[in-house]
Order: C-alpha cells, then sequence, then structure tokens
C-alpha cells in the first residue's frame, strides 16, 4: 500500500465563497488561500448541503444529506448511531485531532473519533470544558467575557477584539495545531481538522486588523430591484432576531464588511503559519490540504442577514484542494460539490475503501476536468418549515414550504441572483424539471415529509408575528454575563 497522506482540513465559519483575492474579489488580501488557488484546485461551486452551523457540520462528518441523518437545523441532535469522518479516518490507520469549534450537539467536548481535542466554543461548556477559556484564565483575561466577540444585541455590530491579537481565539486554534503537528506521534498519518469560529458574528478582529479594510473603501451589499422576492420566511425571521430589521446605516454596513474581511485575513494569516510548519517538517506535498465553510454569511446583501438561505451568499462556500498526488495545479473546477464530497475525498487520498458508511458524496478527485453533469440537493428544516435545493450548476431551484413559493436562478445570465425567473412563462419548462428532479430525489430516496404524492404537501404559510419586539433573541452564554454584585446595580429583567 502507498504511503497514506496526512491530512490539513481548514474549517471556518460563516466564510462566503467571494472571500478570496486569487477568485476575483479586488479587495481582499488573502495571500495563503491565493497560493492554494495557485497550487491546487478551486472548486467554484461548493455549496453547503444545509446553510446553518450544525446541520452542515452533521452533512460533513456523516457524508450525507440532512434527509438522510436527520439533522436540519441548529438544535437537531447530529447522529451517534453511524460512522463519522473522524471515525472512518482512524479505523484507516490516521491519528485524528481536532482544534477549534466542532459544534457537536449534545456533548460539544466529545471526540466524535478524534483521538484527542483541543476545544473552543462559543457559547457552550464552562472554564473545566473549554480549553480556550480556560488558557484565556491562566494568561490572566479571566475579566474578558466575551473572548468571541460580544453577542446579545451587539451580534452584528463590528467591533474589535477585547484580546491582542497573540490571544485572540483565531491565533489559539493555529497555536494548537502547530503544537500538534509538533508533538504527534510521528509513526502515524494525521488528520488535523483546525476549525476557526470567525468570521461568523460578531466580526471582532484584533488589533491593529480591523484596520487592514477602511469602511468607506468597501463596497455596498448588493441590493437588486425586488429582491424581497428572494426573501423566505427565513430572512424575515433572521433579520429581526438579529437587530437588522429597524432600519440600515449604510456606512456601518460598510465598517461591516472591511471587519468581516478583516476577520477572514487574520485566519488566513493564522493558516499560513500552520503551513510553514508543515513545510519546515518537510511534509507539505505529503499532506492533503482542504479549505472550507459551513456555510456563508447574506452581509446585508437583499438587505439580509445570517445564514438559512440557499441565495450564493449564504449557501455557496470556499472549497480549496492542495494534494500534488491527486490533484492538478492552478484549476478552477465549474462541477458543483459539497460538503458530503469530504468524506470520499479524504477516503480515496488515504486509499480507505474497506468501510460500510452509507455516503452520498463522491470524490473530488474524480470531479476535475470530466465535464461531468452532476445535480446537487440541500435542506434546510422540514415540515412547514421545510426549505429545499436543487443546483446542476447552471439552474438551481429552490422550494419553501412556509413561504409555499418556488424561486428558479439562472446562472447562465443572472450570475449575480438578482431575479427570481420561478414565475416567468419562458421559464415554464425548466421550473418543471428541476421541480420533477427534487422531488424525484426524495421519492427514490423514500424521504415522504414534503412530499404529497408527485407534489409539494402543503402545510399552510407561515404567518409573521406583528409585534415588532416579536422574535428578538440573546445569545449569550452563562460565563458571558457578568454578576453584577455591587449595591444598586443589579438589575432585573423588567426592572425600570
Amino acid at each position: 500500500m502507498p504511503k497514506q497522506p496526512n491530512i490539513l482540513f481548514v474549517f471556518t465559519d460563516q466564510q462566503r465563497w467571494d472571500t478570496i483575492h486569487a477568485a476575483g474579489n479586488p479587495h481582499i488580501r488573502t495571500p495563503v488561500m491565493d497560493r492554494l488557488c495557485h497550487e491546487g484546485v478551486n472548486f467554484v461551486k461548493g455549496y453547503t448541503p444545509s446553510p446553518v452551523c450544525v446541520s452542515a457540520r452533521a452533512s460533513l462528518i456523516t457524508g450525507q444529506y440532512p434527509h438522510k441523518n436527520g439533522c436540519f437545523d441548529n438544535g437537531f441532535p447530529q447522529p451517534t448511531d453511524r460512522p463519522s469522518l473522524m471515525d472512518l479516518l482512524a479505523q484507516g490507520g490516521y491519528l485524528c485531532h481536532g482544534v477549534g469549534k466542532m459544534h457537536f450537539t449534545g456533548d460539544r467536548g466529545g471526540l466524535r473519533g478524534f483521538h484527542a481535542r483541543d476545544v473552543q466554543e462559543e457559547i457552550s461548556g464552562t472554564i473545566d470544558t473549554n480549553d480556550y477559556l480556560k488558557y484565556l484564565h491562566a494568561h490572566g483575561y479571566d475579566y474578558v467575557h466575551d473572548p468571541m466577540g460580544a453577542r446579545g444585541e451587539m451580534y452584528y455590530i463590528p467591533q474589535i477584539s477585547q484580546l491582542p491579537a497573540r490571544h485572540h481565539p483565531t491565533a489559539w486554534v493555529a497555536d494548537r495545531s502547530i503544537d500538534f503537528l509538533k508533538d504527534r506521534d510521528t509513526s502515524k498519518p494525521f488528520f488535523l481538522w483546525s476549525s476557526f469560529i470567525h468570521p461568523h458574528p460578531p466580526f471582532s478582529p484584533p488589533t491593529p486588523w480591523n484596520k487592514l479594510y477602511r469602511g468607506s473603501l468597501m463596497p455596498f451589499p448588493k441590493r437588486p430591484d425586488n429582491m424581497e422576492d428572494l426573501w423566505t420566511h427565513f430572512n424575515r425571521h433572521q433579520n429581526r432576531y438579529k437587530y437588522r430589521d429597524a432600519g440600515l446605516d449604510n456606512r456601518m454596513l460598510q465598517v461591516m464588511r472591511g471587519y468581516y474581511w478583516a476577520c477572514i485575513s487574520f485566519i488566513d494569516y493564522s493558516v499560513g503559519r500552520i503551513i510553514d510548519e508543515l513545510e519546515q517538517q518537510g511534509e507539505l506535498d505529503n499532506t492533503l490540504i482542504v479549505w472550507s465553510s459551513d456555510h456563508g454569511e447574506l452581509l446585508g446583501d437583499y438587505n439580509c442577514f445570517g445564514k438559512r438561505s440557499f441565495l450564493d451568499a449564504a449557501a455557496r462556500v470556499p472549497m480549496l484542494v492542495r494534494y500534488p498526488e491527486r490533484f492538478p495545479r492552478g484549476v478552477e473546477e465549474e462541477t458543483p460539490c459539497g460538503l458530503m464530497d469530504l468524506i470520499p475525498t479524504f477516503l480515496g487520498a488515504a486509499d480507505i475503501s474497506d468501510h460500510n458508511a452509507d455516503l452520498d458524496g463522491l470524490d473530488m478527485a474524480d470531479l476535475v476536468g470530466n465535464g461531468r453533469e452532476r445535480m446537487i440537493y440541500g435542506q434546510i428544516q422540514h415540515g412547514q418549515r421545510g426549505m429545499y435545493m436543487a443546483y446542476n450548476g447552471n439552474l438551481k431551484y429552490i422550494y419553501s414550504a412556509g413561504d409555499q413559493k418556488e424561486y428558479l436562478l439562472d446562472h447562465r445570465t443572472d450570475a449575480e441572483e438578482t431575479r427570481n425567473c420561478a414565475y416567468n412563462i419562458l421559464y415554464a419548462s425548466e421550473i418543471k424539471t428541476m421541480r420533477e428532479k427534487l422531488i424525484g430525489f426524495f421519492q427514490n430516496e423514500s424521504y415522504a415529509d414534503p412530499l404529497d404524492g408527485n407534489q409539494w404537501k402543503d402545510f399552510g404559510a407561515i404567518a409573521e408575528p406583528k409585534s415588532v419586539d416579536a422574535n428578538l433573541l440573546i445569545q449569550d452564554a452563562g460565563w458571558a454575563v457578568p454578576l453584577y454584585d455591587i449595591p444598586g446595580y443589579s438589575v432585573e429583567r423588567g426592572e425600570k
């Protein structure tokens, strides 16, 4: 058996696909991602199977679409009754180590097949179970209650990290990854998953990275005519609970974009340090490097924020692969792919075929340069809230049960996704074909929840609450809220 390559999996949270300089963004600075583009393959049509943290990661670690693994959104359990990505690699002889945010439901500090983890999660756990918090307290930063950025009402307000760059959560992930590379058992190939919380909001880069992009130089969000025709109930709900539905400030939106990009540039720099260690050890070309993200971020496009959308801003993610043994240099591959393809890609590179996993994806090495047609699928939630996608590289079809509405986006003539063609009579044939493809896919999978025969099931439309304060949300962790024990300053909720 040939020598198995090491695997470095770089995973960010909420990173849009269009945040790479070498891939067409003239403003952002990303020399490390640029290098991966030049020395490997950029799969430019990479998508998440489910555009929200927990269910995207469930698809990633099971290699299955949401309807098969049963995880449809945050709050749903990720399955533990089938092998994970880490289980499969460990069974194949890999030393598996995880650093950073994994967002495993039920046991966020759990191993799920890792041999060991350095745990960093945003709002879960305690000082005893969160290695990053433990590290901060040991270094005298116990007074910082929001080390990943202030959430709550500040969730989408661009802000400077309360920590210096060397102790920022992004730097910590890189440091622990490098520690692993230096201290590992070199008799085994490794799988290192370096998982970054940023650029997930709050957008809180450390100084001086916050000044890398000046607000007045940032482009404004994309706001096409009739943009609300592209909204779903998820957009209306997210804008409300993220405090973005009561008027928008263009200047703040520019600063927001700059801080979001600054978070990405700091990750780029930090990953460069990990790659430098691989080079120093002489392991770079014997390491499969993959860079991706769980989903994107609307970032004010269409006057919307957050994820939970199959528009490109929220559903299309970076998908960079470098491994000279199997992937050519400097290629942009347009075959659609997604997070469900990562397990087959890792197993293919590792030459692991003796497993009992039921996988929905394909080895991405087989997608490069063959011009094959491919349909990929997506889902978030189910029942009345279910939203579903089918995409073939040219046409994207979306159905939202809660809106009782179809969407058809034609990337051949409207790559920027500015209009819904689903109700245009000239697209009658295309909408029928794409609808039948998606419904037929679920029928072949014996997944009947959204279907009524050969049609979508009628669950009724979701009614929006009338109160402007309905559904506002506070997402502070318990350890992030200090105890106000100073007489006269203890405020109970509802006190005036």
